[in-house]
């Protein structure tokens, strides 16, 4: 859940947020500051069978985000910084932002095909939500390679922290607000590196593994414990009522969803916390 502004997130999750053999952690590619052509490469001929599995060394993966980076980097005409993932949730998100478009995408499309790649600018780049359409379409048709479980190297959840035990709130919300019927593990996430950042997200529910982590910038002995309630209370949601598919685009907050999460006793002072101690949260 991030209930502060960021870049919107893209084109099919595998559910909200998948098989694929074990694919190698992915990295951030820092692409070029000024568009230009992209740099000679091969190119696989059109009726050759595509890639099936991820690359399986850094330096493959490395040529061929810098390769689509440069693509999308001479289609738009700006900057492109590429950081290729490995999700198992979203699949394409980004953030504009001066002249610079940051992008983050699933390895699958290191292997796209032309007309994928302009959809891939058109929408990230240019705003353009029909392009949603061609990219949902492309998603659905790399689901194998969408890893679905969980990696050895992928953190354990452990819901006890310094001031606040997940596992007690969740039994709690669960009891009070769902009847005992939402069935998902919880835990803290791991705490990011220190960077100056403008957004935060707070809460992700992962639905192919039923997972549910919090930011630790929430455990706090100043975070009240109506707060973190409330975003334990929100991603329990996600389980009850999946993000859908509209207009090209998915809508992760669906209206009942909203209409939902708006019972929560302490909605309007959530909220209310949460505009007034956005700085915080960030420092976090």
């Amino acid at each position: 859940m991030s209930l502060f502004p960021r870049g919107l997130s893209a084109a099919s999750r595998a559910s909200e947020v998948s098989s694929e053999p074990r694919a190698p952690q992915m990295s951030t590619v820092p692409v070029s500051e000024q568009p230009r052509p992209p740099p000679p490469r091969h190119r696989v001929p059109e009726e050759a069978p595509r890639m099936l599995h991820a690359p399986t060394t850094r330096e493959e993966l490395w040529t061929r985000a810098e390769s689509l980076a440069w693509r999308l980097s001479a289609e738009l005409g700006m900057p492109v910084r590429l950081a290729v993932t490995d999700n198992r949730s979203t699949m394409v998100s980004f953030r504009r932002g001066g002249n610079a478009l940051q992008l983050r995408l699933h390895h699958m499309f290191l292997d796209a095909p032309e007309p994928v790649v302009r959809a891939v600018a058109d929408y990230a780049g240019r705003g353009h939500r029909t392009a949603g359409v061609l990219l949902d379409e492309y998603i659905r048709g790399q689901q194998p390679r969408i890893r679905q479980v969980r990696r050895e190297t992928d953190a354990d959840l452990n819901p006890r922290g310094r001031c606040f035990d997940l596992q007690a709130l969740y039994n709690n919300v669960n009891a009070t607000f769902f009847d005992d019927v939402i069935q998902a593990r919880i835990g803290w996430g791991r705490l990011p590196p220190r960077r100056r950042r403008k957004s935060i997200r707070l809460g992700v529910y992962d639905h192919q593994t039923r997972e549910i982590r919090i930011h630790p910038a929430l455990d706090r002995p100043e975070v009240p414990a109506f707060f973190v309630e409330f975003i334990v209370f929100h991603e329990m949601l996600h389980q009850l009522f999946p993000s859908t598919g509209r207009g090209g685009r998915r809508v992760h907050h669906p209206r009942a969803f909203r209409e939902r999460e708006r019972t929560y006793p302490h909605y309007a002072a959530a909220l209310r916390w949460e505009r007034e101690n956005l700085g915080v949260l960030l420092r976090g």
